[in-house]
C-alpha cells in the first residue's frame, strides 16, 4: 500500500456517498446540489489555497490543499473520473516538457 491509497479510500467514501442521505451527508449533498454547485467549491478552495499560499503559512497551505483536493475529488467523481484516469494522464505526461504538451493539446 502506497501513501497515495487515502486518496482511492477517499474517493472511494464519496462515490459510494452520491445517493447517501443529503440530510445525513455533506458529500450527498454537493451531489444533491449538481456539479455547478461542486465545480464553485472547488474553486472557492482553489482561491483559498492560493491565499493560503500568498500568506506563507505552511500549516494552512496544508489544510487549504487538502480541502481543495478533497473537493477535486468530489468533482472527478461527478464525472465519472477516477483517480486512476487522472494518474494515466500524468504519467503519460511524465518526461514531456510542458511547452512541448501545451502545444501537442492545440493540434
Amino acid at each position: 500500500m502506497t501513501e497515495y491509497a487515502i486518496i482511492e479510500r477517499i474517493f472511494d467514501t464519496i462515490s459510494a456517498r452520491k445517493q447517501a442521505d443529503a440530510s445525513q451527508s455533506y458529500v450527498a449533498g454537493l451531489f444533491a446540489r449538481g456539479t455547478k454547485k461542486i465545480a464553485q467549491k472547488v474553486g472557492e478552495e482553489a482561491t483559498e489555497t492560493v491565499l493560503a499560499s500568498a500568506g506563507g503559512d505552511k500549516k494552512e497551505i496544508v489544510a487549504e490543499s487538502a480541502d481543495l483536493l478533497f473537493h477535486l475529488l468530489v468533482l472527478w467523481a461527478a464525472h465519472g473520473v477516477t483517480p486512476q484516469d487522472v494518474l494515466r494522464e500524468l504519467e503519460r505526461r511524465e518526461g514531456i516538457s510542458g511547452i512541448d504538451e501545451k502545444k501537442s493539446r492545440k493540434q
